[in-house]
């Protein structure tokens, strides 16, 4: 992802109820609950780990049996020491105290709680990063230490890995036409870091690699499930057995839900939108523009998509008397930059959504050069009476406008190729008026329109008035 491209907005929930969500997790929960258990006789070693002796006792406190309890209390008692919410009071005693984070779980603000709850999930990710226990126990040498090399492990490497992995994930879910809520398939998520974009059909070798990757995502997506980052269907057991089973990367439809599943929480946008940001990326939320201008919202919803675009403009629409919102609206669409006919674009479609209540803003701009030609289409569109027609100046100025404002937000697209043929068509000599608008952006508009045309003639009779336009202009 690149740091000067901005992503889909995503839409959160408020900060209520992801606070919410937070403080139900299971292991921000257990962590809270062996902060509160904790006393005078607790110890811990050098690292704030609980001595071994005491690992019964806080499994029981949470309730925990199994053999996998042990693990589980040390995982969340890990936790509560990095989120403050335990604080070591004598490191050569091995004393400890509730931290003062911990009041913030029942009596912070939610920002304060989220504030725990992304402390909690930097260190799961950080141990998600790591090899597996048994891993580290072959690589001791006799010494007792561990052989770093033979495990063939980059810390690095394996950050960025899965720092890749849940960035595709978030893309996928606040992509338009994307996952959405939707689950998605382990496998696909592998191969998006391993298959190369141009590959046709993936050699054998790429397909090991993507199964590797996808073992190695199952197990880190059942570390980060407790966090509340992700709900996470793990690999079916049942394949890794079956040594006749096709691989991952040949498995079909039917079947593909055996190979794991994942989908983001509304926690876990939350929280890869955090670090998106913390890394310099542009992550937008819809509701970021509500309580800016009318410029910052027409502006910022240039780059998004037209559902996420209509979402955000109907926030800002919510806090503004519909009169006051139109002439904002209006006076933020004017000007001859390069950015303005799409402003004027997003500026009509966010009149759309106001009522009659905005007809005397459109009013006062009829005689306006550059918004005339717009307020008269609202008008009309809202059943006005006594609409002014158009000059014929105005008809094609805003012919112009409009298809600047096409190729800005989509680029030479189907639609605006057909909107191109229907004009040709319809004004035998629109070329010959078209080069005379004073419009700035006249002359790139009518070179697209000569490399869109798929006749040859009229492409040539475009391209000669766009360079009368240019020369005009003083091009």
């Amino acid at each position: 992802m690149s740091e000067s491209s901005p992503l889909p907005p995503v839409r959160l929930t408020s900060e209520a109820e992801l606070a919410r969500d937070a403080l139900a997790t299971p292991l921000l929960s257990r962590a809270a609950r062996l902060a509160r258990w904790a006393g005078p006789d607790t110890r811990v070693g050098a690292g704030g780990e609980l001595v071994e002796e005491q690992l019964p006792g806080a499994a029981d406190a949470l309730g925990l049996t199994g053999d996998d309890a042990a693990a589980t209390a040390s995982e969340a008692w890990r936790v509560a020491v990095d989120t403050g919410l335990v604080e070591i009071v004598d490191e050569e005693e091995g004393t400890v105290a509730a931290g003062a984070d911990l009041a913030l779980l029942t009596s912070g603000a939610p920002q304060d709680v989220l504030g725990v709850w992304l402390t909690a999930l930097e260190t799961v990710l950080a141990d998600a990063s790591v090899p597996d226990l048994d891993d580290l126990v072959d690589a001791m040498d006799g010494g007792g230490e561990i052989d770093f090399s033979s495990l063939d492990w980059d810390p690095e490497a394996e950050a960025e890995f899965l720092d890749g992995v849940l960035g595709n994930l978030y893309l996928l879910t606040v992509s338009e036409g994307g996952a959405g809520e939707s689950p998605v398939p382990l496998p696909a998520l592998a191969a998006s870091m391993i298959v190369p974009d141009d590959m046709g059909e993936p050699t054998n070798d790429v397909l090991e690699q993507v199964s590797d990757a996808m073992m190695r995502l199952d197990d880190q997506f059942r570390l980060l499930e407790p966090v509340g980052l992700v709900d996470f269907q793990p690999v079916d057991e049942t394949l890794m057995a079956d040594t006749d089973e096709e691989s991952s990367a040949a498995a079909d439809e039917a079947d593909v839900s055996r190979y794991g599943m994942v989908r983001l929480t509304p926690l876990g946008l939350y929280g890869l939108r955090a670090r998106l940001l913390e890394s310099g990326l542009t992550a937008p939320a819809v509701g970021d523009l509500a309580d800016k201008g009318a410029d910052a919202l027409l502006d910022g919803t240039a780059a998004f998509p037209p559902t996420a675009a209509r979402a955000e403009t109907e926030q800002w629409l919510a806090r503004r008397e519909p009169l006051a919102a139109a002439r904002e609206l209006l006076a933020a669409a004017r000007g001859g930059d390069a950015g303005a006919p799409l402003r004027r674009l997003h500026c009509q479609q966010a009149l759309s959504l106001i009522g009659l209540e905005a007809e005397p803003a459109l009013r006062e701009v009829l005689d306006d050069a550059e918004l005339g030609g717009l307020a008269r289409v609202w008008l009309s569109e809202h059943g006005a009476a006594d609409v002014p027609p158009p000059s014929e100046a105005m008809i094609f100025w805003l012919t112009i406008d409009t298809i600047a404002a096409q190729l800005a937000a989509e680029g030479n697209s189907a639609e605006l190729q057909g909107l191109v043929e229907g004009l040709a068509q319809q004004h035998g000599g629109f070329f010959a008026a078209a080069w005379r608008v004073d419009h700035p952006a006249t002359p790139d508009v009518l070179e697209a329109m000569g490399r869109l045309h798929p006749d040859k003639r009229v492409a040539k009779e475009a391209r000669k008035a766009a360079f009368k336009a240019r020369s005009q202009q003083g091009g």
